[in-house]
This record gives C-alpha cells, structure tokens and sequence, in this order.
C-alpha cells in the first residue's frame, strides 16, 4: 500500500463548498479503491491537502470534474512521526501546516537521520506539539503537521530543530 498526496487549490473562498469537496473526494477515492487517510483545509480554504492510501497507482483527479483550479499529484508520500494505523483510529487535528521545499541535493536518507536527530529539540518548546510529516517520495517537498497555540509557537518549534519554513498554514476545522 502506498501513500499518496493530492494538494486542491480551490477557487476563492464562498464559490465552493469544502466540505461537499471533501464528501466527493472521499467518495472518489473509495470508489478507484483506495482510502481517504486525512484532509486538511487551510484556513481560507484556499488549499487542500489530501493523502490517500491505494494498493496501485493512485488515479488523476480532474479540476474542472472537481470544480476545483488546480489539483496537484497524486504524488508518493512518506509518513514520518507517527503510525499509520494510529492516524487512522485516531485521526488527530493539527492546528497548523508548515511546508518545507526540500534542497535538491537531500536525499531521503539523509533527511530521514536529520528528522530523527533533531526530533528531541521540540522539547524546547512544550507548547508545540509535533504530529506528523508527509515527505514526498520525489524529495521535492515536505509537509509537517503542528498543534501549537498560534504561528509564532510553531516557528520557534522548527528554530529548535533548526529546519526552514518555506509556507505557514492555519488549518481549518472543515474535515471528514
């Protein structure tokens, strides 16, 4: 089974409904038999981040079908920092996304021993709870999922663990 990432950027925020997205997506995505693992919606509900889980190839999804103005991937994701199975029974809210565009030359290896290095820093901010990461397989970028009282908790976090912030999101309560 692999994971996979779709990211939706959706038309200004009032022209779609992200929940009524979320239900056709999930519906999509059990119909081509796969599973719909988590979704995150920015708090402008600009973007959706969606991973799916799928024995084969995940299929394209089409904007125009999803009324959507663009849909990136589906792209093969890592998770990192958490189990699979404890996301799905538990499926934890994170209050805060941050994505990381990864140096070309890191390999995932590398990344992999640096996360693991790095990890116990959080300490330094108990307010900040690391939850999760999603590393695309193709190292172009990494998302990392937060529950933290406000963005500014959450950039102290990854100083701690000395790791750049390329994109900040608040994650909005719309979910499955």
């Amino acid at each position: 089974m692999t994971l996979y990432l779709y990211e939706i950027a959706v038309a200004p925020a009032g022209k779609i409904d992200t929940t009524q997205l979320l239900k056709e997506l999930d519906g999509r995505v059990h119909r081509d038999g796969g599973e719909l693992i988590e979704a995150q919606v920015t708090r402008e509900a600009r973007r959706v981040f969606v991973v799916t889980e799928f024995n084969a190839d995940a299929p394209q999804l089409d904007a125009d079908s999803l009324g959507v103005e663009t849909v990136s991937g589906p792209h093969p994701v890592r998770l990192v920092g958490a189990d699979l199975d404890q996301l799905r029974s538990a499926r934890p809210a994170a209050g805060y996304l941050v994505e990381w565009d990864l140096p070309a030359d890191l390999d995932m290896d590398t990344y992999l021993a640096r996360k693991k290095a790095k990890a116990p820093r959080y300490a330094d901010v108990p307010e900040v709870s690391f939850l999760r990461t999603y590393v695309r397989e193709d190292m172009d970028k990494c998302l990392c999922f937060y529950d933290a009282p406000d963005e500014d908790a959450v950039l102290r976090a990854r100083k701690a663990v000395d790791t750049p912030v390329d994109r900040l999101h608040g994650l909005g309560d719309i979910s499955l």
